[in-house]
């Protein structure tokens, strides 16, 4: 009989996904919110400096929590796997190992990056005091890496169970920890970005002990792992892991081409991007949510080989993501007027928020069927795929659309560029996620690992004994 624990494994996929979706990006939102009460609190003291100090060192931060994003979504991949299985006692050590790999590699990488925090603020385009400001906010946030990552991972776990509200929980706390300590710690104490670091820090603590109180509480806690289970999941964990990590990287370098080809348009034209890139997470944080969300639908449902199901995840996910961004879209059209007054945008600003407001809004649609397709490789033995499909529509499928796009209309062509650079990506990964799904269906169960079945006599003898 399945695990009670694996409540995907029946009942309405739309209502899981939704569900899931939804509570996942309640909680990113919290996220971006916190970014933008540091950004205001900061403003507030009426520093150009501090700004740009937060704005290098959000760049860097942005990096080191890929290394968190790539091993919470091994966590609940494999995590999900074993619930869907019905092997409750695999879930748990699982998420012990998930958790003792990823903070002890993390602090690893902690270290390394902390050491080098000038250079690589520096390499970010940081002088002066700037830099000095950047390095010392960076020194202080860097070593709570860890605790990020274990929060990260616990709520993967949670979500993996099918409790994302808790999940969702955890970090609502840790984005209402820092706004209550930002305005203490910068005002009151007078520690100004010192003080915001602190807060981050404490909120990163917090967001670790309300994702990994429920894990304990409700779901079991942990299974202490011997030296061979340690092994036996190293692979299982990495092989996700890493292609997870370097997929986060893809981002960043795509957005910054882009942003390098706006500029040659002006300031105005810089400045339109800008409350655009500011508008896309808050609007569509639901679909950015949606890899997240999915993934441990389809990873219990393939543990447990109802393939019927994987698929129907898939189908639903992606009608989901139709809904969503035409009710967005809508919404958007109808708002655009007074988003642009909000951000008093004129002329090519105004032109750009427009744009994205009316038809490019719509394109968003291509980047759910990447994230519904991601979600699919990570969880059906592929996470490579995740990486080049990412990676593919960051480069080949963004710098000569934004070229040719900026060519014939100038900045809002790079805008269109980008989009429709997306059509193409969503195309790629869409068949390579029925080929996935329909390999996956086609294929005999997995016979266990030599190690495994070394454990498992192991248990059965001392059990006996």
């Amino acid at each position: 009989m399945a695990n009670q624990q694996a409540r995907f494994l029946e009942g309405s996929l739309m209502r899981h996904i939704t569900v899931m979706a939804l509570t996942a990006s309640i909680g990113l939102t919290a996220v971006f919110l916190v970014d933008l009460v540091d950004m205001i609190f900061i403003s507030m003291l009426g520093r150009d400096e501090l700004a740009a100090a937060i704005g290098y060192a959000g760049a860097i931060l942005f990096f080191t929590s890929s290394f968190g994003i790539g091993m919470s979504i091994a966590a609940g991949a494999v995590v999900a796997r074993a619930l869907g299985a019905g092997e409750p006692h695999t879930a748990r050590r699982r998420t012990a190992t998930a958790l003792l790999y990823g903070v002890g590699f993390g602090a690893l990488f902690a270290a390394l990056v902390w050491l080098n925090v000038p250079a690589l603020a520096r390499l970010m385009g940081a002088s002066g005091v700037t830099l000095e400001l950047a390095t010392s906010y960076l020194r202080i946030i860097i070593p709570s890496l860890p605790l990020l990552i274990a929060g990260m991972i616990a709520g993967a776990v949670l979500r993996a169970h099918g409790d994302a509200r808790r999940a969702m929980l955890s970090t609502i706390a840790g984005g209402a920890v820092n706004a209550v300590l930002d305005p203490i710690l910068i005002f009151g104490f007078d520690l100004e970005l010192t003080g915001a670091a602190l807060a981050s820090v404490i909120a990163r603590a917090a967001i670790a002990f309300f994702a990994l109180y429920p894990v304990f509480r409700w779901h079991g806690g942990l299974d202490r792992p011997t030296p061979a289970e340690f092994r036996i999941d190293f692979p299982a964990i990495m092989t996700i892991a890493l292609p997870a990590i370097l997929t986060q990287f893809a981002t960043p370098l795509g957005q910054a081409y882009v942003t390098r080809a706006m500029a040659s348009y002006g300031e105005d034209a810089v400045a339109g991007m800008a409350i655009v890139g500011r508008l896309v997470p808050v609007a569509f944080g639901v679909v950015f949510a949606l890899s997240g969300a999915i993934g441990p639908i389809v990873g219990q449902n393939f543990g447990a080989r109802q393939h019927d199901r994987v698929r129907g995840a898939l189908r639903d996910g992606l009608v989901f993501v139709g809904v969503v961004v035409m009710l967005v879209s809508v919404l958007l059209f109808l708002l655009r007027a007074p988003i642009a007054d909000l951000f008093g945008a004129e002329g090519m600003t105004r032109r750009l928020v427009y744009l994205f407001c009316g038809p490019l809004a719509l394109a968003w649609f291509f980047n759910g069927v990447i994230f519904v397709a991601n979600a699919a490789f990570n969880n059906l033995g592929h996470p490579f795929y995740s990486t080049w499909i990412n990676w593919g529509r960051h480069t080949l499928g963004t710098i000569p659309f934004v070229i040719a796009g900026g060519a014939l209309w100038g900045a809002p062509g790079v805008l269109i560029g980008q989009a429709l650079g997306g059509i193409v990506a969503a195309g790629i990964a869409l068949a390579l996620a029925a080929r996935v799904t329909g390999r996956a269906a086609e294929a005999p169960a997995e016979p266990p690992h030599p190690y495994q079945r070394q454990v498992r006599q192991m248990q059965l003898f001392n059990f006996h004994r």
